[in-house]
C-alpha cells in the first residue's frame, strides 16, 4: 500500500553508516540489496524496533526522513517477523519501506537513539527541518 504523506518516517542505523552515506551522497542499507527495500518506521514503531532488532548495538542513530523528498517509492506494508520465535500479537500496523536508496536531501535530521522519544515530528518542526535539511549535521 502506498500512502502519500508528509509525516516523517525514520530509519535506525549506526553513526558509521550515516557518515558513509554523507561521503557517498546517498544512503543504502544492506536490506536494499538483500530484500529490495530499506526498512523504515513510523514514530511509534522506532523504539520497539530498536528493542527487537538492535538490542545491545552501540552508537545507533535515528534518521528523520522527509517522505516528500524521497525519489524512491515508499510503501506501507506488514512488518517482518520478529527475530524471536514468540508469536506476535495481531496488528494492522504497517511499516514504511523505501524501495530504493535514500537521497541525502530526504534525511533532514539524525537523533541518537537514547534521545529519541517516539513522538511524531510536529508539522512546524518538519518545516524547520525541511528548511535546514541536514546542514547542521
Amino acid at each position: 500500500m502506498t500512502i502519500a504523506s508528509d509525516r516523517a518516517v525514520f530509519h535506525i542505523c549506526s553513526r558509521t553508516a550515516l557518515q558513509h552515506a554523507r561521503a557517498a551522497g546517498v544512503y543504502r542499507a544492506d536490506s536494499l540489496q538483500h530484500e529490495g527495500f530499506i526498512h523504515l518506521s513510523q514514530a511509534h514503531q522506532v523504539l520497539p524496533t530498536v528493542q527487537a532488532y538492535f538490542a545491545g548495538v552501540p552508537d545507533l542513530v535515528v534518521l528523520v526522513i522527509d517522505p516528500t523528498r524521497l525519489t524512491s517509492p515508499l510503501r506501507y506494508e506488514p512488518p517482518a517477523p520478529l527475530p524471536s520465535y514468540a508469536p506476535k500479537p495481531p496488528s494492522d500496523d504497517r511499516y514504511p519501506h523505501c524501495y530504493g536508496p535514500l537521497d541525502l536531501a530526504a534525511i533532514v535530521d539524525a537523533v541518537e537513539v537514547a534521545h529519541f522519544t517516539g513522538a511524531p515530528v510536529h508539522a512546524d518542526t518538519m518545516a524547520v527541518l525541511r528548511r535546514y535539511a541536514f546542514e547542521r549535521l
